[in-house]
């Protein structure tokens, strides 16, 4: 049996989307459009949340779904919770600050050089 080729209805090939992460866990980011910033605690490659999350985005600021996702620790001015936001809405924070979270020492060591450092026993 031979396997799908990767190729346009003229014969071109199709160059994979080849996507990397642009944060890690730890990194302090901020959000492009809205007033919030959040550490990074985990990452998926691609969307990996419900089709009714997705479709509640407003669909001219939907995110493509073929790109990294963070999960943060987030804050603003009024409150802290959890944020799943796509890369392209992020953007690094440099305001040198550190989150106010209320999870953050579960899951953090140390505040240093503008990012966390993940406690050891969550790393593996």
């Amino acid at each position: 049996m031979q396997g799908i080729k990767n190729i346009t209805a003229d014969g071109s090939p199709i160059a994979p989307v080849v996507r990397h992460a642009d944060f890690a866990i730890g990194d302090i980011v901020r959000h492009r459009l809205y007033d919030f910033r959040g550490v990074v605690y985990d990452v998926d490659p691609v969307f990996a949340n419900s089709d009714e999350w997705y479709q509640a985005i407003p669909e001219d600021l939907r995110p493509a779904k073929d790109q990294p996702f963070y999960h943060l620790l987030a804050e603003n001015g009024e409150s802290s919770y959890i944020a799943y936001v796509s890369q392209q809405n992020l953007e690094v924070d440099d305001s040198n600050e550190p989150i106010d979270h209320p999870e953050i020492a579960g899951l953090f060591d140390a505040y240093a050089e503008g990012r966390y450092r993940l406690r050891r026993e969550r790393t593996h």
